[in-house]
């Protein structure tokens, strides 16, 4: 395995994410105090927090939360379920564990640098970019083209980061079914699952139409609880999840007792949490929608048909590299630009930011974001 390169995302958040007065770019929903959290809990849950043992818990994660875990998917048992240290520590260990010098993977772009970065160290990678043009649209026969004989992953994330496309359901089971089809695992990562608002709706979990997918998740994006650090991914070949669980012996080796209870007290009151988050982003839209009406000549928006982050345009001859490190210095509101998002793999557009519509502060943030805006002009 070669060394792996600076993760963009997390050193340009080391500068900013908690100096920037408006965090106008929040990849979560609005999170929630533990006492607000405990309130949602059953008497059971709620005891076993208050008189947890502070040992060592199961490598494959508390069985109360995969069983919880499991309920939330059509045809996965708790056995199908294994727990890491957030989403990120799996797509690690899932890559580590599919992946060899002799395969071949094929990569979604725009992406979570992970997402390309542990793949391209690990074998060679193909890019297939969404189409930026054509409303971040999916080629599926550019996907049929890229695979190879030694192609042994095709990795995805619906609802997507940074565009907030939601795939065509019927494209959706076409890919399941052409990975099938080709011996292929489909890694898809669904962590904003949950959060759709456009006419889509929810994409079925790939673990429920195949035995060969695997469904990545975390309370962190969905049900904003990153401060808990805990992920998942659901896969119906046992054989695979032994050998994550055997991976998972050299990273974290199990996850934090208190995490993994107040995991299970989300996961069993997910709806409630998601249908808070949803109609947060809804009351949040029109403001999006206002701002970027009254900077038309700035910017082009598109609302996300799903998640917590939208990727618009930005039009301004400086570039918008130049435009959010004046916006961040100037103004104190941080958004992510392009480059956190260039690829390896495919061209990818220069001329884009990332932006987080899922906090209870947006109206606050878009303002100071206007008032530097109608200083300029």
């Amino acid at each position: 395995m070669t060394r792996l390169p600076d993760f963009r995302l997390e050193t340009y958040f080391s500068r900013w994410e908690f100096t920037a007065r408006h965090h106008l770019t929040a990849s979560d929903a609005e999170t929630m105090t533990l006492a607000e959290l405990l309130a949602l809990a059953d008497d059971q849950d709620r005891e076993a927090f208050e008189n947890l043992s502070l040992g060592y818990t199961q490598t494959f994660g508390d069985p109360g939360l995969r069983e919880a875990i499991a309920a939330t998917y059509e045809h996965a048992e708790a056995d199908d379920v294994i727990c890491f240290a957030g989403a990120e520590e799996a797509i690690y260990l899932a890559m580590n564990v599919l992946l060899g010098p002799d395969d071949h993977a094929v990569v979604l772009t725009p992406n979570y640098q992970a997402a390309e970065t542990v793949p391209l160290a690990l074998c060679e990678v193909t890019g297939v970019a969404l189409d930026a043009d054509r409303d971040w649209a999916l080629d599926l026969d550019e996907v049929a083209a890229a695979i190879r004989p030694n192609t042994r992953l095709v990795s995805v994330n619906f609802p997507n980061n940074p565009t907030g496309k939601v795939l065509d359901r019927a494209d959706f089971v076409a890919l399941v079914r052409l990975c099938d089809e080709r011996g292929i695992h489909l890694f898809s990562d669904e962590v904003y699952r949950g959060l759709e608002c456009g006419p889509v709706g929810a994409l079925p979990q790939a673990a429920d139409l195949s035995e060969r997918a695997l469904s990545l998740n975390v309370t962190s994006k969905a049900l904003g609880l990153p401060g808990l650090r805990i992920g998942w991914i659901t896969c119906r070949d046992r054989a695979l999840r032994a050998r994550l669980e055997r991976a998972k012996h050299y990273t974290t080796i199990c996850n934090s007792a208190p995490s993994e209870v107040l995991a299970r007290i989300a996961v069993k009151a997910r709806e409630t949490i998601l249908d808070r988050n949803r109609a947060l982003i809804r009351s949040n839209l029109p403001f999006f929608a206002a701002f970027f009406a009254e900077f038309a000549d700035d910017f082009e928006w598109r609302a996300p048909d799903g998640g917590c982050v939208a990727y618009p345009r930005y039009l301004g001859a400086d570039g918008v590299e130049t435009f959010c490190t004046r916006l961040v210095e100037e103004a104190g509101v941080l958004l992510l630009p392009a480059s956190i998002y260039r690829s390896e793999l495919t061209a990818t557009p220069d001329d884009r930011f990332r932006i987080g519509v899922g906090r209870r502060s947006a109206e606050e943030d878009l303002a100071a974001f206007a008032r530097w805006m109608r200083a300029g002009r």
